[in-house]
Order: C-alpha cells, then sequence, then structure tokens
C-alpha cells in the first residue's frame, strides 16, 4: 500500500532531512586516507545524537540471513562493494577508494534515507566519471518525478544516463519510498520502460537511488550475507535523496 502524506507530515519529513545534511557534511569532511569505516559510522552517529535523532538502519533485517540485523548507523561500501557494507575498524580508507555511504536517520516518527559516493584523495578519472554519473541519474530520474508520470518515467531516465555513459545499473535492487517506515511502497527501480508501472501522486515521498557499476551489473553476496559486490570487482557508485512529490513539483528534501 503507498502512504500518501499531507503537506503537514512532509514537513515532519523535513525534521529528519536536515539532521542528514549535518550527517552528510560530516562524513565528507572526515573522508580521508587512514581513517576506518567504524570511525566514519561514529562520526554519522554521533551527529544523530547530538541533534535526538537515532539510525534507521540500526535493527533492520538481513535479507540473506533471516534474524540477523544489521548493528551500526551507515552501509559503507567501498570499491566494487555497491551497498551494505558493514564499518569496519579494520577497513582502513587509503588513495583512490571510491566510498559510498547510505545513512538513514530517524526521528519524530519520520524517516530520511540519502547516500553519496566519495573518493579519497585524487582518484582516477573512470572513478571521478562514474560518481559523477551517479549524480546525474539521481538528477534524470528526479526531472520526471511529477505528478501524472508513472514510475518507469524515473526508472527510465536514470537507466538512459547510466547507459548512455557506459556504465551498468544492478537489476535487483531499488529505490523505495518512505514515511514513518524506512522501506515502504512504492518500489523505484533503476531500470524501467516510460509509461508503465505506478502513477505518481502528490503526496508520495520517495527514497531515489542509482546503483551503478563501471564493469558487468553481476553481482555476489560477500560472506557476511550483508555486502553486494560485483562479481568482476569492477568499481562502483551511488546517489541517494529522499524527495517529496507536491502538486508544484519535486522537493529534495535531503538536499
Amino acid at each position: 500500500m503507498i502512504y500518501l502524506k499531507s503537506k503537514a507530515e512532509i514537513e515532519k519529513m523535513k525534521i529528519p532531512a536536515e539532521i542528514m545534511k549535518k550527517v552528510l557534511s560530516a562524513i565528507k569532511e572526515n573522508i580521508r586516507e587512514g581513517i576506518s569505516t567504524e570511525e566514519l559510522d561514529k562520526i554519522a552517529e554521533n551527529v544523530m545524537v547530538q541533534n535526538g535523532a537515532i539510525p534507521s538502519f540500526r535493527g533492520v533485517e538481513c535479507m540473506y540471513q533471516g534474524g540477523k540485523r544489521f548493528k551500526n548507523a551507515t552501509c559503507i561500501s567501498v570499491n566494487e562493494e555497491i551497498i551494505h557494507g558493514i564499518p569496519s575498524p579494520v577497513k582502513i580508507l587509503k588513495k583512490g577508494d571510491v566510498v559510498s555511504v547510505d545513512v538513514g536517520v530517524y526521528k519524530g516518527g519520520y524517516h530520511a534515507d540519502a547516500g553519496r559516493t566519495y573518493i579519497v584523495g585524487e582518484g582516477s578519472e573512470l572513478a571521478k566519471k562514474l560518481v559523477r554519473v551517479a549524480e546525474q541519474a539521481f538528477f534524470a530520474g528526479v526531472d520526471k518525478a511529477v505528478v501524472g508520470n508513472r514510475i518507469g518515467d524515473i526508472s527510465y531516465a536514470i537507466q538512459q544516463t547510466v547507459e548512455q555513459n557506459g556504465f551498468s545499473l544492478l537489476e535487483d535492487f531499488q529505490g523505495h519510498g518512505i514515511g514513518k517506515e524506512l522501506h515502504e511502497d512504492p518500489g523505484v527501480p533503476n531500470i524501467g520502460n516510460p509509461g508503465k508501472g505506478v502513477r505518481i501522486q502528490e503526496g508520495m515521498t520517495l527514497a531515489i537511488e542509482p546503483m551503478i557499476v563501471a564493469g558487468s551489473p553481476e553481482v555476489i553476496v560477500g560472506p557476511d550475507k550483508w555486502v553486494i559486490k560485483t562479481k568482476d570487482r569492477s568499481l562502483t557508485a551511488y546517489y541517494e535523496n529522499t524527495v517529496a512529490i507536491t502538486k508544484d513539483g519535486v522537493e529534495i528534501l535531503t538536499l
């Protein structure tokens, strides 16, 4: 079931969204050679706690191992890892690493979900293009997130942007509705056809999240049963924001 939000509810969603902006800013400031992904995770959680929020991801059940629940505040995935990377004290960032950070913030009964990919230091030309295209794909999708369009219009715009730049998309993972629950209907695939899918309505709140890879879209699940990696070990990038559909257009809450 799709839960359409009132103007008042969207205003309440802006509360965790504003905290999300602070979290992402802190992460960007602290991404550097020599820092562990666990340290970054703690920095993110401290910002949440200081602002009276809690991590949305903590307690989420593993899709590949029933009963096992996520313990951290963020997912931090490095290089060939695209999503669901578990922060670790022994995973130390080095120059050139491509680091995708996914964050969920919960406060006042509502969630915000956002993610960014950062490069440690200068990075390769491929890495820089990959990060840039992931962001471009998000905005291409957002341009189609208007009342009267369909979810497939968002998906198609994302797909076209990514594939025209020579990259691939994950087929089995997608964006989603968001609000009182972290994951709500409708799903927002990154691959699709225009004019297909659920009709976009005023009051929808969505987490749109292109997840792109430089090589083959074929993936494997890591031994921890959480992290998703490219099978060919090609680089990955990710870009996500929580958005609200209003009668006047789309509002990006976490940007």
